[in-house]
């Protein structure tokens, strides 16, 4: 319900802007960028460099399931001390999955900007354009929560906020 109450909120004010200003616009930035020429480049490039990565990370996944079930069924087995070493064991290994996944997704995440942010300069710069052009002082992404892609920056009251808060003290 909050959710539907910020979007109602978030509208009505738009629509009283639009009343008041140069308006609103609306994009979806995902099919934008879909459909964006060199995006789809980029995608096969960042799965094919990445797809090794993926079957790394699988097969320490089997490593450690196989080796968990093999201490299953051992460990009535085991006297405390063997399994203490081999309970340790499993615990290093998922450790190292863990470490190896969160090295992974930060290197992916890097990449992925970099291939991306190219693309999405470009996109920002036709929205802009289009918003200059239709005299539009908002244009709201439709995909994203944060939803401003674009704001003509007249209608940015933040320097004005700032002024008169530091100049109330």
């Amino acid at each position: 319900m909050p959710v539907l109450l910020a979007f109602v909120v978030v509208f009505g004010a738009a629509a009283a802007y639009q009343q008041a200003s140069g308006g609103i616009g609306l994009v979806n930035l995902d099919a934008i960028m879909e459909q964006t020429p060199g995006y789809q480049d980029a995608l096969n490039n960042f799965q094919q460099e990445f797809s090794p990565v993926e079957g790394e990370l699988q097969g320490m996944a089997a490593a450690r399931d196989s080796m968990i079930q093999d201490f299953e069924r051992q460990a009535a087995l085991l006297s405390p001390t063997a399994r203490g070493e081999k309970e340790m064991e499993i615990r290093q290994l998922q450790q190292q999955l863990t470490t190896r996944a969160e090295e992974l997704q930060v290197r992916m995440g890097e990449r992925e900007r970099e291939l991306l942010a190219p693309l999405e300069e470009r996109v920002q710069v036709v929205i802009d354009g289009i918003r200059a052009e239709r005299n539009l002082s908002v244009v709201f992404d439709l995909t994203r929560t944060q939803g401003i892609v674009a704001a003509d920056q007249t209608v940015d009251l933040t320097a004005l906020v700032i002024q008169r808060l530091q100049g109330s003290e």
